[in-house]
């Protein structure tokens, strides 16, 4: 097919022919409004000889006034159809349907001279702008987005577009505590204030989720792009009000300029992505223009993705326990906690790989792996310690979690009353049936449940209500400044009150200092965990720590047993 021919799909895009059985009044235009193709009933109806080039402005000289030439500019720099009427000195009232699409702009004739408007017309332009459109914002949807980047790349010269991801921060809590619909609404005024922000510098488009994109075109788009990002990031610090509910949400900024950052599409877009990446790294609600140095960055973290694929089969992983006691110095079980000794890098932090395994759906694997070396080592404890185990969301969420873990403790022998398992507020954002059932099954199992950070996430009371809890965990956040914060204080007591008054235990984790642990203590807490009683042991210091018996010593045993070589 010649190059400046449309294909049939196009064509079906506006149709061939009318409803009345006449070929309709269709042309074809690239973006220097050079006409590429149009329909027979066109060129009869225009009046122009077939010739290599035809200018918009020959076919349609009305268009050229002021007025309807910035409403064709309109079309094609916002993707937004328009109607354009006008009256022409020889052929009446005419009445065109302007479009942006793929390869330029699309134009029909949707009345003839004699012709009044009908509502297929509307129809026509909101299918159009449907198919090119995000739905909710309004704003050009991913199509489009990829359509301009085409049109603009690559560029020959040293000036091309600019091109920003923009990506919503903390926008998951909207949609998880007060529903999509409140989500909705924040997206849709998020949209405005980039519209806002941007005006006429440029097109804002939809992505997908809280994903926009701008491209710029124009000179000194460097400096232009790095302060219109400024202004957003400085725009998205202002609250959402939703229901008379302030809501802040930011947004992260990532910024490659083409050709230097990449002159084709999925250069420029990688090095936009690179940036953005930096920005929500760096502490999020920022901007950040793409740096080759921050590829290395990128490079290291794809390194330990793809490290950490293979870990399992190549035995990286282990475990390290943490004594849980009751007040003064009862130890009671230990909580099991996970650990990656990657080959080159040494020993990798849960916070830098459990949410890559979560994202690239490892962590059943690793989760089983875990839950049975750990009940394997714990059968070596005396009968009454208990083991706690982390359950992260995205173990909880696969189906057949109950079944899994019930097979493990038949396997190895362990006894289930001896098995904590516990899970973050965040695997009970949706209070689905099947969460439910999930954990009342493995309470029916005589396996304990515990709500871990409580206070520090989406901390509802309606969870304590609604699901069978044998333990709250409250958070270090709170023992850190425990002396010193009578805020903190207050907080701490009336979850202890709270949770005696519902019948469950209390730990409270990141106990660092004898004094925090005395205040607890006399507060009632029933559980206490961190560094003040030991840090988090091996396997074969902990064969050493509990035949020594630390069960009935004293702290100050703690202290020697660990002062020790």
């Amino acid at each position: 097919m010649p190059e400046n021919r449309v294909d049939r799909s196009q064509q079906t895009l506006y149709g061939s022919e009318s409803d009345n059985g006449l070929e309709a009044t269709v042309s074809l235009w690239d973006l220097d409004f050079k006409l590429l193709d149009c329909s027979k009933r066109f060129k009869e109806h225009i009046g122009l000889a077939p010739r290599s080039e035809v200018s918009l402005w020959e076919a349609y000289p009305a268009l050229a006034k002021p007025t309807l030439a910035e409403l064709i500019h309109k079309v094609i720099d916002t993707g937004e159809p328009c109607t354009i009427q006008f009256d022409d000195p020889t052929q009446g009232k005419r009445r065109l349907l302007a479009s942006r699409i793929r390869v330029g702009l699309l134009i029909v004739e949707t009345n003839g001279a004699h012709e009044s408007p009908s509502s297929e017309d509307n129809e026509k332009a909101q299918l159009i702008h449907q198919a090119t459109h995000d739905v909710l914002t309004g704003l050009p949807n991913r199509r489009q987005f990829s359509a301009a980047l085409t049109q603009l790349l690559p560029v020959t010269g040293k000036i091309g577009p600019a091109l920003m991801q923009l990506d919503l921060d903390d926008f998951k809590p909207v949609n998880d505590t007060l529903g999509h619909g409140a989500g909705d609404i924040v997206l849709k005024l998020a949209a405005e204030r980039i519209t806002k922000a941007l005006g006429r510098g440029g097109t804002a488009y939809r992505l997908a989720g809280d994903e926009f994109a701008i491209i710029q075109i124009g000179p000194q788009r460097a400096l232009e792009a790095e302060r219109l990002a400024d202004a957003l990031v400085a725009e998205f610090k202002k609250p959402f009000t939703v229901n008379g509910i302030s809501l802040f949400v930011g947004v992260s900024v990532g910024i490659a300029i083409a050709p230097r950052d990449g002159n084709e599409g999925e250069q420029l877009m990688k090095a936009a992505d690179v940036a953005l990446y930096a920005a929500k790294k760096e502490g999020r609600r920022r901007a950040r223009t793409f740096d080759p140095a921050m590829l290395i960055v990128v490079e290291q973290r794809e390194l330990l993705r793809r490290s950490l694929r293979v870990a399992l089969q190549r035995d990286e992983f282990f475990i390290e326990y943490q004594p849980l006691v009751e007040p003064p110095s009862n130890v009671v079980g230990f909580e099991a906690l996970l650990r990656w000794r990657h080959p080159t890098l040494g020993v990798i932090p849960p916070a830098a790989f459990i949410p890559m395994a979560e994202a690239d759906g490892l962590m059943r694997e690793i989760g089983q792996w875990m839950l049975e070396e750990a009940c394997r080592e714990a059968l070596a404890w005396p009968d009454h310690y208990t083991l706690a185990v982390n359950l992260s969301p995205a173990e909880f969420l696969t189906p057949g979690l109950t079944d899994r873990v019930s097979q493990t403790l038949d396997i190895v022998g362990f006894p289930a009353e001896r098995l904590e398992l516990e899970i973050t507020e965040g695997v009970l954002l949706e209070r689905t049936i099947n969460n439910l059932d999930t954990l009342n099954t493995l309470n029916v199992l005589g396996i304990q449940i515990s709500l871990d950070d409580f206070g520090t996430e989406y901390s509802s009371l309606s969870y304590l209500k609604n699901f069978p809890f044998d333990t709250i965990k409250i958070d270090r956040y709170f023992i850190r400044d425990l002396l010193q914060d009578g805020k903190s204080q207050a907080i701490v007591r009336s979850v202890i009150g709270l949770a005696h008054g519902l019948g469950m235990r209390v730990t409270a984790e990141g106990v660092e200092t004898r004094q925090q642990a005395a205040w607890l203590q006399q507060e009632g807490c029933d559980r206490l965990q961190g560094y003040s009683i030991s840090p988090p042991l091996s396997a074969d210091k902990l064969d050493d720590f509990i035949r020594q018996g630390a069960r009935d010593q004293s702290a100050a045993t703690f202290d020697e047993f660990h002062a020790s070589p």
